[in-house]
């Protein structure tokens, strides 16, 4: 009897390691998402003075450290990023694109930093860009 029990817990555990492979090699697929680019989105960047003051404090909150945030309101979609403290003054953020694609809003920015020889402050720095486009409901993704 005890070979009996012994030969079948040799088939339990063979027959749940084959579940176990083939579970995992016929698993479910992520299906990538389709980044391909419908159209470029219209924007304005938006000076400190023309935020909306709820998006103005929550910059202000979060400047220290690099952020990435989205608000929206009736006036439209705003997008921020931020790049935290820099050690002077002279840096600049560039938009490289923004476009719509088929289920989401995609930015590319990037940290541009003082040019040779310019004159820059001693004192620290906290770059940030806000751009309004278009209400849109899609998920931004930042690149």
């Amino acid at each position: 009897m005890g070979k009996r029990v012994s030969g079948k817990m040799v088939w339990v555990v063979f027959l749940l390691c084959w579940v176990m492979m083939v579970r995992f090699l016929t698993g479910c697929s992520v299906e990538k998402e389709n980044q391909d680019k419908v159209r470029d989105l219209e924007s304005t960047v938006v000076g400190e003075a023309e935020l909306p003051e709820e998006l103005k404090s929550l910059v202000e909150e979060k400047k220290a450290a690099p952020f990435k945030l989205t608000y929206s309101n009736d006036q439209g979609l705003y997008i921020a990023v931020g790049y935290g403290e820099q050690p002077t003054g002279g840096y600049s953020i560039s938009v490289n694109e923004l476009y719509l694609t088929e289920n989401s809003i995609v930015i590319d920015t990037e940290l541009l930093g003082p040019e040779k020889g310019e004159t820059v402050g001693v004192e620290k720095s906290y770059p940030y860009l806000v751009v309004q486009t278009e209400s849109l409901e899609n998920p931004v993704i930042f690149q």
